[in-house]
């Protein structure tokens, strides 16, 4: 039986216990199954539960107050379950530094009662558990009157989080100031409807954010900017973690502490004097020595008065975590990235809405991403960027990525939030038109992997980008179903290029196996094409024809006269040999196991059918042996011997009579006569 006298008077007994329950746990129909009518471990669990309810009503709550924030059970109930004695011992021992001496209970069932008295404790030690977990930040000291820095008291909150094992630090209704807040393992941030987290501005009295960390490829090698080589002097930030999110309804808010361009030297919100190269980077001839590192990171007390502070320029940043969510909350004017994420495995992005002056997503390097159902407004820059930059040290690929859902827009910053849309903005840093677009790259390093994007939407932004330009490789890609309205570049643009901002002997990347499929644009700026660009000797690999209706240039001229009467050409793969000439395009099957077929193409002159593999095409069902495949890539319909003949010939010198005339007649400036192919 319970011990009263180890309880005040005033504890609430029976029916106050399962309205306890039932309040703090929300789960009234289930309190009313599991306690209405079944006195046997009714009273099991009332035992467990009495010691929070007379905790409220003792003295032993202000102490409960300061732990927890709210009178709430931090308990463990121990039990132990006697089948040959059908009894059943609980001991709820509460943590003696906050809230007081063990409080020992001891009933015995009927052997009829046993398993529902299982089951009452089970509830109870899921209710006592789940008390347990929670961290308000204001019971760790935050004011949340956004005058008073938070800092301190966040952080704590999250130590004792991290300390108890995990657990949510939760932030109710309020305007939290703060700089930088460092993430831990197994714990979620939660901000409730009407809480903001906002940075704030560094000041000689304040202090500043932690100090960027060394960091020699960004810092001395110059590979990639200042703000991807630095995690630490962000509002938020985590490295080497796992299991940990930041959910609710809440808005973190960097418009009045995060800066665009902090910097190597003193660009915008720089650290020191000069930084002239990309986005307020030093500039090659002004990298620092070799020896040269920034500054040691900073202290957990803020910054002193007599030290520069340190500027913010990121809302989150993360680098080497694994199983990271972040949903539903609001990102507003975040400086350089909302969220920069660099080596993150098995991260989710899920009804996440940014309205920002730069970046919105960031994924660097990343794997096994999700990014779904999310808005991201960013005229400054780009909204969704998947990056593989040299920022960790070595080449990663960013792979296995999804994006679906999404929109991406250039409004005005601020607008898209408070739902006036502005569209005054007319360029961007880089004096082009606003950006807020999907892109890959420009950092590109590692390369872009096994990636979908699909049913997004644009507008008022510049075009879908897939860019390598530092020897990563773009290979497996499906874009699909993407409507695109007021696009003020290129619609799509593909380009392969040869910056190589990386270690020596950085290659020529390549970008292959794209498949862009039921695209719709409007209203885009008709200076801007579309463009795919490679370099000489490197072309854009690819093969157009991957279903049904795509890939069909010459559908409509089936039956059309293209040569003169006099030629006939054809693709035999089964001809070993032309004459004593052996041929490099002879098989006898090809790689779908088609016996290899001769394939009329042009027939006197007259268009009259396709190379087919087994992907059937209006008018060409089945397969003519030509479906063939490079290693590593798809089976698709290529030629093998083409061979080209007429009934009619000439002689060399009566051919190059008839070139001459057709030149002249066509006013071109010259010919070409070809000997050998």
């Amino acid at each position: 039986m319970c011990r009263a006298d180890r309880f005040p008077a005033s504890a609430t007994p029976g029916s106050a216990c399962v309205r306890f329950y039932a309040r703090h746990c929300a789960l009234n129909q289930e309190a009313q199954q599991h306690f209405g009518d079944r006195k046997p471990y009714t009273r099991v669990a009332q035992l467990v539960i009495e010691v929070g309810l007379a905790l409220a009503s003792t003295p032993y709550f202000s102490a409960a107050q300061r732990h927890l924030g709210k009178p709430r059970l931090h308990a463990t109930a121990l039990v132990h379950l006697s089948h040959s004695r059908r009894t059943v011992s609980c001991a709820s021992r509460c943590s003696s530094a906050a809230l007081g001496p063990t409080v020992p209970a001891m009933f015995s069932p009927t052997p009829t009662s046993n398993f529902g008295i299982r089951r009452g404790l089970l509830l109870a030690l899921l209710f006592t558990r789940a008390l347990a977990t929670e961290f308000d930040v204001r019971a760790h000291g935050a004011t949340s009157d956004g005058q008073t820095l938070d800092t301190a008291a966040i952080n704590r909150a999250i130590a004792a989080a991290s300390a108890a094992g995990g657990g949510t630090v939760r932030f109710p209704a309020g305007t939290y100031l703060s700089f930088s807040i460092r993430l831990k393992s197994n714990l979620p941030l939660h901000l409730d409807a009407g809480a903001t987290l906002l940075a704030a501005t560094p000041s000689a009295a304040l202090g500043g954010y932690d100090a960027p960390e060394p960091n020699e490829w960004g810092d001395q090698h110059q590979y990639q900017d200042f703000g991807h080589s630095h995690w630490h002097n962000s509002l938020i930030w985590g490295e080497n973690l796992e299991n940990f999110a930041i959910i609710g309804p809440g808005r973190i808010d960097g418009s009045t502490g995060l800066v665009r361009n902090a910097s190597y030297g003193g660009g915008r919100g720089g650290l020191g004097a000069g930084g002239s190269g990309p986005n307020g980077s030093v500039a090659p001839a002004a990298a620092p020595p070799a020896s040269a590192t920034v500054p040691p990171p900073a202290p957990a007390t803020p910054t002193p008065a007599a030290i520069a502070p340190i500027p913010g320029n990121k809302a989150i940043a993360l680098k080497n975590c694994r199983n990271v969510t972040l949903r539903d909350i609001s990102l507003l004017l975040c400086g350089h990235f909302a969220l920069l994420a660099n080596g993150v495995d098995h991260l989710t992005l899920d009804n996440v809405k940014v309205d920002t002056n730069r970046d919105g997503f960031d994924i660097d390097a990343c794997r096994h991403v999700r990014i779904a159902d999310c808005s991201v407004n960013a005229p400054g820059d780009d909204a969704i960027v998947l990056k593989s930059s040299f920022a960790l040290g070595f080449a990663r690929a960013c792979e296995n990525v999804t994006i679906a859902n999404c929109s991406v827009t250039g409004f005005d910053a601020g607008t898209f939030f408070d739902g006036t849309y502005k569209r005054t903005m007319e360029s961007a840093a880089d004096r082009d038109g606003p950006t807020g677009r999907i892109k890959f790259g420009t950092e590109s390093n590692g390369g872009f992997k096994n990636i979908t994007i699909s049913y997004c939407t644009s507008e008022r932004s510049r075009g879908l980008a897939l860019e390598t330009v530092d020897g990563g490789v773009i290979d497996d890609i499906t874009i699909t179903n993407i409507t695109m309205r007021d696009i003020v570049n290129a619609p799509i643009f593909l380009r392969l290029g040869n910056r190589a901002r990386g270690p020596a002997g950085t290659p020529i990347g390549a970008i292959r196996r794209v498949l862009i499929s039921n695209v719709t644009v409007a209203d885009a700026d008709p200076r801007y094409p579309s463009t795919i660009a490679g370099l000489p000797g490197h072309p854009i690999e690819g093969h157009r024809q991957k279903r049904a209706d795509e890939g069909q240039t010459f559908k409509k001229m089936l039956g059309q006269k293209l040569l003169p009467e006099t030629f006939n050409v054809y693709c035999d793969p089964a001809r070993p040999k032309y004459g004593a000439t052996e041929l490099g395009g002879h098989y006898l099957y090809d790689n779908q196991g088609v016996k290899a077929q001769r394939v009329p193409l042009i027939e006197s002159g007259v268009f009259t059918g396709f190379l087919m593999a087994r992907i059937p095409i209006d008018g060409f069902p089945t397969s003519n042996g030509h479906g063939r495949k490079a290693t590593g890539a798809s089976v698709v319909s290529r030629q093998s011997n083409l061979i080209v003949e007429t009934t009619k010939s000439v002689s060399p010198a009566v051919l190059k009579e008839e070139l001459r005339k057709l030149v002249f007649e066509q006013k071109k400036p010259y010919g070409l006569l070809f000997d050998d192919i």
